[in-house]
């Protein structure tokens, strides 16, 4: 891996599964190469691959199968900004449909627990909106959604549906 920081994600089994999983579903991802165990690491047989290193979007990304002791949770979740709705599906509906659930306000899991944050850029324009009383609309209307609705976020931010 290349670059002073590197996030590492702790996994319990299935890091090559995620890894391709990643590489298939988010653009600019890629494995870099994987570890397999030398004797004497604890809870991994010798030989198991233990470590895949990664690049998704850009980041660099170690998965670590270090077992059951330090499950993921949402304290650590990927933003991922999409350009439009159909982006924003088509990531949202493979994490859901490779054994994912889904949560509030554009955030789901995958099926290794890992949390995402499937945000279009039209969502993140709004909420800054310098105009509060329009962020505040955009806010409210995106808080009962779980998988984010862009023409629903373009309408509160003009005053529809208000």
């Amino acid at each position: 891996m290349t670059g002073k920081a590197t996030v590492c994600l702790w996994f319990n089994g299935g890091i090559e599964d995620a890894a391709r999983f990643y590489c298939r579903t988010f653009p600019d991802t890629m494995l870099l190469d994987s570890e397999t165990a030398p004797e004497g690491v604890p809870d991994t047989p010798q030989g198991k691959t233990y470590v895949v290193n990664l690049s998704i979007m850009g980041i660099p990304v170690m998965l670590l199968d270090g077992g059951p002791h330090y499950p993921q949770t949402e304290a650590f979740s990927f933003q991922v900004s999409t350009e439009d709705q159909a982006e924003t599906d088509r990531l949202w509906t493979a994490i859901l449909a490779s054994g994912g659930s889904e949560g509030q306000c554009g955030w789901c899991k995958d099926r290794w627990g890992v949390s995402w944050q499937i945000v279009p850029r039209q969502l993140t324009d709004g909420l800054a909106d310098p105009d509060r009383e329009v962020a505040s609309r955009v806010q409210q209307a995106m808080m009962p959604m779980k998988k984010i609705d862009i023409a629903a976020i373009q309408a509160a931010r003009i005053g529809e549906g208000v």
